[in-house]
């Protein structure tokens, strides 16, 4: 079931995607606190606007160098470990919402990744439980200005300008993880490619090892890395980052001045 959050005329709502018929089945609530209560509306695919299928309330977990290839791009080994970052909900935006390149940084660029969303209050989640507090998969584009990274040492700022997290364009509650594929492109032009197999820590092992650090609330979003070909983002570049299953996530890149 593919899950959207959706914009018409002057409301915001929910609704599930009916691929056949190219319609939103409208929901009377966000289904993760309030179920599938459809409101007897059908909102047409091309008459929304998509936005981010969740707002974290809390956080985004972001985990890094979680495919070997892009760890040995980045000059270094995978780590042992699921390598955890935050960024702040403020970074987050949705489909076709820009990406604004900070004054700050020269070198902004992409990393597409899958990203899982909590469904319910999850702490020391043992590997085998972990699908019990997943609510389903989005596609995540894992913004970060490359230049503040190396310079500061640690992640917060490099990863956290405020539309540093795009999100979309809708959640799959039954995604195929063993076969899915994940691929980056910048103005149609391919620059990643990969397998969500291939992550170094799985899915559950993510999210053992996180709800073990802290508290994963619902709406709370998990990054699973990207793989290799990460690159630079300029001034009128479009980004698309494309998950099996899912769709694509696009957004158009913009200078802030």
């Amino acid at each position: 079931m593919k899950i959207a959050r959706f914009s018409h005329g002057e409301t915001i709502a929910f609704g599930i995607v009916d691929d056949e018929e190219d319609e939103l089945v409208v929901l009377k609530a966000d289904p993760m606190f309030a179920g599938y209560e459809p409101t007897g509306e059908r909102v047409p695919l091309g008459e929304a606007k998509l936005l981010a299928p969740v707002i974290p309330r809390s956080k985004v977990v972001a985990v890094g160098k979680n495919y070997r290839d892009h760890a040995a791009e980045m000059g270094g080994d995978a780590p042992t470990e699921p390598l955890l970052f935050l960024k702040p909900n403020t970074s987050v935006i949705g489909p076709g919402d820009a990406i604004v390149l900070p004054a700050l940084s020269e070198r902004v660029e992409h990393e597409g990744e899958l990203a899982v969303v909590i469904g319910r209050i999850a702490k020391h989640v043992r590997e085998a439980d972990a699908a019990d507090v997943v609510f389903g998969y989005t596609i995540a584009n894992d913004v970060t200005a490359r230049d503040l990274q190396q310079r500061d040492g640690q992640w917060t700022r490099a990863k956290g300008f405020d539309t540093f997290c795009p999100l979309g364009p809708v959640i799959d509650t039954e995604l195929d993880l063993e076969h899915g594929t994940i691929e980056t492109s910048v103005n149609g032009e391919r620059r990643q490619q990969g397998r969500l197999a291939d992550m170094v820590h799985s899915i559950p092992a993510i999210i053992a090892y996180a709800s073990s650090v802290f508290t994963l609330l619902p709406g709370d979003v998990i990054l699973t890395g990207t793989p290799a070909g990460v690159g630079p983002l300029v001034d009128g570049d479009t980004v698309e980052v494309s998950v099996s299953g899912l769709g694509s996530l696009t957004n158009p890149v913009r200078s802030a001045g």
